[in-house]
């Protein structure tokens, strides 16, 4: 498999030709060359992780594109066939089997509601947590790791990205940092990955990881 991280949350991964979209949001390009899609994954409802525009895109180049998010995704995107699923569920789409996690997004502040929110395991591989710290406690690949949001601060993320222990992990959620704010958040998850002796990837938008 291989994945391609794209802008801020959103990533690709591709396997035997058929993609799998993850969390294409606002702060990610259009998407306009999806063909092979055969599912997409909506953690939660936040803009910065889908919009109506990016599934337009890819569902106009794959009409069978497979939609998949917790029920608040459901209830937000409902112009869309979203299939709503939840912690515990295991779906097989294409080459890819989708294992999800948790249920709630990361406490932002005490005035702010929190939505549903589930992390994905890819083929038993690759885990993305989306907006939250939910360990999937099982052994994990490749980490998609949280970089900066306003909902966790640097330390939250590598007490998880310990705890996780992945072989590989790379840095996504980081449109929100500078330059400046990239460079301390990747040596800062870069350690937290060695301690379980695991390898950090840097991946900058368009790079890939092969796995």
């Amino acid at each position: 498999m291989r994945i391609t991280k794209l802008e801020h949350a959103a990533l690709v991964v591709e396997d035997s030709g058929d993609k799998l979209y993850i969390d294409p949001g606002k702060f990610t390009t259009p998407i306009t060359e999806s063909s092979g899609a055969v599912a997409v994954v909506i953690t939660h409802q936040h803009d910065d992780h889908w919009t109506p525009e990016q599934l337009t895109r890819i569902r106009e180049a794959n009409p069978d594109v497979r939609i998949f998010g917790p029920a608040g995704v459901a209830a937000a995107a409902a112009d869309f066939p979203v299939e709503t699923v939840q912690s515990g569920d295991v779906v097989a789409v294409g080459p890819f089997r989708l294992r999800f996690f948790g249920g709630r997004h990361a406490v932002i502040h005490p005035s702010i509601p929190v939505i549903d929110n589930l992390g994905v395991l890819v083929n038993d591989a690759l885990y993305y947590g989306g907006d939250s710290f939910t360990v999937p406690g099982v052994p994990v690949e490749v980490l998609a790791a949280p970089a900066g949001a306003p909902w966790m601060k640097i330390s939250e993320a590598m007490d998880y990205v310990v705890e996780v222990a992945p072989r590989r992990a790379f840095p996504t959620h980081e449109m929100v940092l500078s330059r400046a704010g990239k460079a301390l958040s990747n040596a800062r998850l870069a350690w937290a990955t060695e301690q379980g002796g695991g390898e950090y990837v840097p991946l900058e938008p368009g790079e890939t990881l092969d796995f």
